[in-house]
């Protein structure tokens, strides 16, 4: 395993700060009268804008997009990007921060299962434990991980929507595995974003009105949330990332994946007062160990390449 160069260390850290603060600042801005499409709709006017502005600066940082892409990537960037996001900001209404985060953190879990059914990857008793270890642990969370012990149908489909854009997170990394073959990360990630984007016009249209209600009160500090979670926590993480993965491996990063939903929870605690139980606790051991299993498979067979 190549460590990450001790000057790269600041950057990523600055990545995962960004990752794990975007759920509270989701949260926040939810609670502050946004509802989960306006938010997605107004974080990807900023994250658009300002992919934009980088790609206009930087274009040699891009590869070329392909005509006959245009569609695959908008269907990869809708589903995988827009659906993510909304799919996220919905559960979010109902769950914590912390919850959110650790259902999310099972993307790689759900991508190896992807990889097992559509790309016919052999299944091992590491990755088969790594996988129910994970799910066990995203149960305990759902069903025992918050204070309160009633079980509302609003916090089960909370979970259920967190739960789905987990699931397309997935299939946005096995759906683009084979266009990683033309375009590098940062370019697939941007045009993704830019083409899925465009997704979100009917979601705007068939409400305008209640749009532009709530545009019209938002506040400057809900303004400050969306600014950091577009220009933050998706266009520079997702681009220092990249940056620092084209100098050193996938594999020597994964162990700073892990304090994402670490971040998120005890910004979760401090800004609002969510408890951690027992309980949650467990099931977030078993998310993060299920993950330390499907990524040390994963490290293996690298290796043996």
């Amino acid at each position: 395993m190549i460590a990450p160069n001790v000057r790269f260390l600041p950057f990523i850290l600055l990545s995962i700060l960004c990752w794990g603060l975007a759920f509270p600042f989701i949260k926040y801005s939810l609670e502050s009268g946004l509802s989960s499409v306006t938010l997605t709709i107004l974080r990807f006017v900023v994250v658009c804008v300002t992919f934009l502005i980088l790609y206009m600066a930087r274009r040699k940082m891009f590869t070329p997009l392909q005509r006959r892409d245009v569609v695959p990537i908008f269907l990869v960037g809708f589903f995988g990007v827009i659906v993510y996001h909304l799919g996220l900001n919905y559960g979010e209404q109902f769950v914590t921060a912390g919850v959110a985060s650790l259902i999310i953190a099972t993307i790689p879990v759900f991508t190896v299962l992807f990889a097992l059914i559509f790309l016919k990857e052999r299944l091992t008793v590491m990755v088969s434990a790594g996988v129910i270890l994970s799910l066990l642990g995203v149960i305990i969370i759902t069903l025992w991980g918050k204070t309160d012990t009633t079980l509302g149908i609003e916090y089960i489909l909370g979970a259920a929507g967190v739960l789905l854009a987990s699931l397309v997170g997935a299939g946005y990394t096995i759906a683009g595995k084979k266009l990683l073959e033309r375009y590098t990360a940062l370019s697939l990630t941007t045009y993704a974003m830019l083409l899925g984007s465009l997704g979100l016009l009917p979601f705007l249209f068939l409400d305008i009105s209640s749009f532009i209600n709530e545009v019209a009160h938002i506040s400057l500090d809900v303004i400050g949330a969306i600014i950091f979670l577009g220009v933050f926590s998706t266009v520079i993480s997702y681009t220092l990332w990249y940056t620092i993965l084209f100098h050193t491996t996938a594999s020597s990063l994964s162990v700073y994946v892990y304090m994402t939903p670490i971040i998120s929870t005890i910004a979760s605690y401090l800004l609002f007062g969510d408890m951690i139980t027992i309980y949650f606790i467990l099931g977030g051991a078993l998310v993060i160990g299920g993950l330390v299993l499907v990524n040390y498979h994963q490290r293996l067979i690298r290796l043996r390449m």
